[in-house]
């Protein structure tokens, strides 16, 4: 039996959809007409959307317009980081607007975006792609899973 509210440490069944205010939509579950299973508070999507879910009920359907602070965040100068073409691996090709993955020492993997490119470097975005942009998240809880 399901619980009646989503509360963090659930893991629940949903369908959502993200798309900036204006309207381009960005991610849509419902296109894959597969819902994603998720823990609240696991991290698998961003914690301010994850905070959404928190007190809806299954079954239940909520339109969220999210501030940029609320959603993905305010760009942040540092993550634009200027980096010598010969630390790019060989089977990367650097184009300006491509997106690419960069591991850390750490084992993380951070995507960033290539503004600018010169014969020697590349200018690099890592803050998130949806950065600085309001958005609406529209969820709806269809099942929270025991």
């Amino acid at each position: 039996m399901s619980k009646h509210t989503a509360t963090a440490g659930d893991k629940v069944s949903v369908h959502y959809t993200i798309s900036v205010q204006e309207g381009e939509v960005i991610f849509d579950t419902y296109e894959e007409d597969e819902p994603v299973v998720l823990v609240i508070g696991a991290g698998e999507i961003a914690e301010n959307l994850e905070k959404c879910l928190v007190g809806l009920e299954p079954g239940e359907q909520r339109e969220f317009l999210l501030e940029p602070e609320q959603a993905f965040g305010l760009s942040d100068p540092e993550l634009v980081q200027r980096i010598e073409l010969d630390m790019f691996p060989d089977d990367i090709v650097v184009e300006v607007d491509s997106l690419i993955e960069f591991n850390l020492p750490s084992g993380e993997a951070v995507m960033g975006v290539i503004l600018d490119k010169t014969e020697t470097d590349a200018l690099v975005d890592f803050n998130h792609p949806l950065c600085d942009y309001p958005l609406k998240f529209e969820v709806e809880i269809l099942e929270i899973l025991e």
